[in-house]
Formats: structure tokens, sequence, C-alpha cells
């Protein structure tokens, strides 16, 4: 009797283990690198990611501006933004602007939840 209780015990323990470690999340980033026209990575500039309320599914209005580190990328957080749309939506295209200088480079990406999303804009 007490080793069957003992293996109720043990297999309790390892159920719910297992449902507490499913229930963690991924973390929902957008990583920017940016790159000049040499490939060069590009430190201090200005990443600015612009939500396009014109896509299908429309995204919601949101901007946010980062400035890139010494390793040449943008990392923007996008929990607040998900945490916003509620639990359907899963997913936010954006328009992103990258300037250092006078010179400036752009691009376009879609933007999951739950993903690290990664895209590279080349400033000339």
């Amino acid at each position: 009797m007490n080793k069957m209780v003992r293996n109720i015990g043990y297999f309790s323990l390892m159920s719910i283990l297992i449902v507490l470690s499913s229930c963690k999340k991924d973390p929902s980033v957008l990583k920017v690198f940016v790159r000049s026209s040499d490939n060069q990575l590009v430190s201090n500039a200005k990443v600015i990611i612009i939500a396009d309320v014109n896509s299908d599914p429309p995204t919601p209005e949101y901007v946010d501006t980062v400035q890139t580190n010494s390793s040449g990328f943008a990392y923007f957080d996008m929990e607040d933004f998900y945490a916003k749309l509620g639990k359907k939506e899963t997913v936010g295209y954006f328009d992103v602007l990258a300037k250092k200088d006078q010179v400036q480079g752009s691009g376009y990406i879609r933007c999951r939840k739950n993903i690290t999303n990664v895209i590279t804009v080349i400033i000339p």
C-alpha cells in the first residue's frame, strides 16, 4: 500500500512539473540589424518601427524608437504590443526605418507573437 501511495505521489509531482514547464511562453521580440552598404554593422543608428495600419489584417497603431547597440542591432520588446491586442491576434506588420547621420534605409516585416523576429536594414 505504501509503495502504491508513493508511486501515485511521484506520478502527480511529475505531472504537475510537466504542466508548469509547458506553460512558459517564448518572448515576443523584434531584432533589427542595421548594416552599411559595405555590409558593416552600424552602431548608434536610430531605428523606428511603425505599425502598418493598412495591412491585412490591420495592425493597431504603434510606434517605437530604439538606438542600435555596439553590435549593430536594435532590440524591441513586443510584449506590451501583443498584450494590448488580445489573445486572438498574434501577428503585426511593421515598417522599419533606420537612420544614421544623413543616410537612411527601410524595410518591412511581419512580426509574430512568442518568436524572435529578425530583419536587416541596409543604409547606403
